[in-house]
């Protein structure tokens, strides 16, 4: 496939290159949000198409900060549910983060939407997206200290509110 076949964020091999690929995961996120099957990948998924895709995805700070930590917590944290909760509640409040610079186009993973996209049933579109994600949660690995200082401020803000 030529170049101009390709999306210019994530480089899928895709035709209608940066459309087609939004279309590839609107598919996908149609599976997700009609069979609670494949939705247990939801925000993962669109944690991993947002940090391939900043451009569109992570416009703001606080967007950035809320896909970063998420596929943060997916890997490094066990806690993770609580962790996004949390950072949900941090980022809805008065601080202020700072977007960063991303990895450059085409250097956010080996794997794209289209690995999940091929996925034939449940099962196989969850473990897809674990694939997919692990692959952009490596190109943005010199991020993860970031991640974990938002995290630790998140979780601390919200002990705090708790204990109000």
């Amino acid at each position: 496939m030529s170049p101009e076949e390709r999306c210019p964020e994530c480089g899928a091999p895709v035709a209608g290159q940066r459309q087609g690929c939004q279309e590839l995961f609107d598919t996908c996120l149609a599976r997700e949000f009609s069979d609670y099957r494949y939705a247990r990948a939801h925000r993962l998924s669109v944690d991993a198409y947002s940090l391939q895709h900043p451009s569109d995805y992570m416009r703001s700070a606080q967007s950035f900060a809320a896909h970063l930590t998420g596929m943060y917590a997916a890997f490094e944290r066990s806690d993770w549910p609580e962790v996004n909760q949390a950072v949900q509640a941090w980022l809805s409040g008065p601080q202020t983060v700072q977007r960063l610079i991303h990895p450059s186009p085409l250097q956010r993973g080996a794997l794209t939407i289209l690995h999940v996209h091929n996925a034939s049933e449940p099962d196989e579109h969850v473990a897809r997206v674990r694939e997919w994600a692990q692959s952009v949660w490596a190109a943005w690995q010199s991020y993860d200290h970031i991640a974990a200082a938002w995290v630790h401020d998140a979780t601390v803000a919200l002990r705090a509110a708790r204990n109000r």
